[in-house]
């Protein structure tokens, strides 16, 4: 029994020992080497076979010089991962000897480990064509993934100088965006596993995939998910109603070790949303577990990773506009404590009002502080109140420093930052003014009154101009309602003031209205990527519209000297308590200038006229 169980001891093999065929070949004598080289090349080598090579090798390591490159190159190709327990075992000491005694080996040893990190490649043709690419139903991945960290793991407890030699390797396998969704998944989830062992990586490895993560994002506007959407739910319907049920059994996938379920209903119509979507869904889970220990909030482990975090967002975020989705992360991870969002709330503020950062830097820190105030359930009334005064304290005093000026004129290049603060602020207004006047209108009317919002409105600088027609016109609305301030007459004004852009097409001249002077968007607009959304839905203020007699209410003032105790049916409305807002469907009024943002969530383009 103990015979047959027992790998034989030597296997049909030719040439000398090990150490024989590498002196000869140091004297020149090439034959049996080639020989060896051969050997450990054949596809159909045995697993008894591989483990005496590697036991000769391990004990030969000394030989193994730069000069034996190929033949190291030939060593690290050997399928060692889909082999028995002992070949890995083998496989893992002898790379732990290599790396020790021959560091000048190290870059290949970390490459070949790293192009493990994805799913093996499957060679498939159509009409002549190759299209190979992941083998997605490899059972032993999950197996493979986690025997290839132990690898990595055993290569940098003996060569400590592991991690800087790594992250140029991990940059250069990332795999493109058009392979497969299971590729790019499989590599990001391992990158994000190398983080737990090797965590001086962690910032350059969440700014590799996050920047990666951006150019998914900036290829997909929202406005190309949404269209293919529509058409997938066209194209869907049609098939239902012709062929109803027949794919039944083929509509789910369930899920294989790392993969992220997926059903037909959850995949996203748009081929780089469904890849985008799936990579968030990893980040947000890798939040998730870093943060939390035992299920419960790990308060250090959420403030270091909340300052790589903050670091990437500086680094990437800011910079790039009009991304839709992956600036999430640090909305997802200030919801775990109000602290880490008062925190990045201030951080941003400071970029706003420190006139070092460049202009178009502190308009998008504005943007994003608006757009954070109005979006995350999380933050409470005392919050946003603290920092509508911190803005419109700001606003006031740049209005004494300029109003006198020879710069007192409206103009978005001089004074760019400053209707930034301004639409933040009234972006944060139409969302949050039923909860600012909630409980007790006297006490919030009063709050509102010491913004002083008149001479803002009223200023040389004439914000009304410039900022979004959509959030003007119902700013507007919300501040004549509550007799803070008229502004019909400064946007009739501003209206007749607009110089219409004759721009000329293949299809003709094209009159154009200039409607967005400021280039500004909303990073918190609605998320639109289906899986991923899930994590984002419970702390996210949906916009939500109102019913005619609200439309109503919000054309009537209301009158002065009302109670606290008087019912009003606009504060008094059905919308929740916490969850206030405002809303006007989009064909309710006759559409004023449309705004090139889209509107999707967001207050769409509208005009209240003023009753009389």
């Amino acid at each position: 029994d103990e015979f047959i169980s027992s790998p034989p001891r030597k296997t049909v093999r030719f040439g000398g020992t090990l150490t024989d065929i590498l002196l000869k070949y140091e004297k020149g004598e090439t034959t049996d080497f080639e020989l060896l080289k051969h050997q450990l090349s054949d596809p159909d080598i045995k697993d008894a076979q591989i483990i005496n090579w590697l036991h000769e090798f391990r004990a030969s390591v000394a030989y193994l010089t730069k000069e034996l490159d190929q033949l190291v190159s030939i060593l690290l190709k050997l399928p060692w991962l889909r082999r028995s327990r002992e070949v890995v075992e083998e496989y893992l000491g002898f790379l732990g000897n290599l790396v020790s005694a021959q560091t000048v080996h190290l870059r290949p040893c970390l490459r070949m480990i790293v192009l493990q990190f994805v799913p093996a490649r499957i060679t498939i043709r159509e009409d002549d064509v190759d299209i190979s690419d992941s083998d997605d139903d490899d059972e032993n991945l999950s197996e493979n993934f986690n025997t290839c960290h132990r690898a990595l793991q055993t290569v940098a407890r003996y060569v400590p100088s592991t991690p800087q030699f790594l992250m140029q390797i991990l940059v250069e396998n990332f795999p493109f965006i058009n392979k497969s969704e299971r590729t790019l998944e499989c590599y990001v989830h391992n990158l994000l596993r190398v983080t737990v062992y090797l965590p001086t990586l962690r910032l350059q490895i969440l700014e590799l995939i996050i920047e990666k993560l951006l150019k998914l994002d900036v290829s997909t506007p929202q406005q190309d998910i949404e269209d293919a959407e529509e058409a997938a739910n066209n194209a869907d319907s049609e098939e239902k109603s012709t062929e109803e049920g027949l794919f039944d059994m083929e509509e789910d996938e369930e899920r294989k070790g790392n993969k992220v379920v997926s059903s037909s209903s959850e995949r996203m119509a748009h081929p780089l949303a469904e890849r985008l979507d799936i990579l968030m869904t990893i980040l947000f889970s890798y939040i998730k577990d870093v943060c939390h220990v035992d299920g419960k909030l790990d308060i250090s482990n959420t403030k270091d990773l909340y300052r790589d975090l903050v670091s990437v967002f500086d680094k990437l975020i800011l910079p790039t506009h009009a991304s839709c989705h992956v600036q999430y992360f640090m909305f997802y991870i200030c919801s775990f404590k109000l602290g880490l969002a008062e925190a990045f709330l201030d951080h941003l503020w400071k970029k706003l009002h420190d006139p070092n950062n460049p202009s178009v830097i502190r308009q998008t820190a504005g943007s994003y502080i608006g757009s954070f105030l109005a979006r995350a359930k999380f933050i409470p009334v005392v919050t946003v109140k603290a920092c509508l005064d911190l803005l419109v304290n700001w606003m006031h005093k740049y209005i004494d420093n300029q109003d006198t000026g020879a710069n007192a004129y409206c103009d978005v290049a001089l004074h760019g930052p400053f209707y930034s603060t301004c639409q933040a602020v009234f972006y944060t207004l139409i969302f949050r003014h039923k909860q600012l006047l909630d409980g007790n209108l006297r006490k919030g009317l009063s709050y509102l009154q010491s913004l002083n919002f008149e001479r803002i409105v009223m200023c040389q600088l004439n914000p009304l101009k410039i900022c979004i027609p959509s959030v003007v016109n119902l700013f507007a609305a919300i501040t004549r309602k509550y007799q803070l301030v008229f502004c019909y007459t400064i946007i009739e004004r501003n209206n007749r003031q607009f110089i219409p852009v004759v721009r000329s097409g293949t299809r003709g001249d094209l009159v154009q209205t200039c409607t967005n002077p400021l280039d500004s968007f909303f990073p918190f607009d609605p998320y639109l990527l289906k899986r991923s959304k899930k994590t984002i839905d419970p702390f996210y203020q949906f916009w939500e519209e109102l019913s005619a007699e609200d439309l109503e209410n919000l054309k009537k003032p209301i009158k002065k000297g009302t109670s606290e105790d008087e019912d009003d049916d606009f504060l008094k409305g059905e919308t929740p308590q916490n969850d206030g807002v405002v809303g006007i469907a989009p064909n309710s009024y006759e559409s004023n200038t449309r705004s090139p943002v889209s509107s999707i969530g967001s207050p769409p383009d509208c005009y209240v006229p003023y009753s009389q």
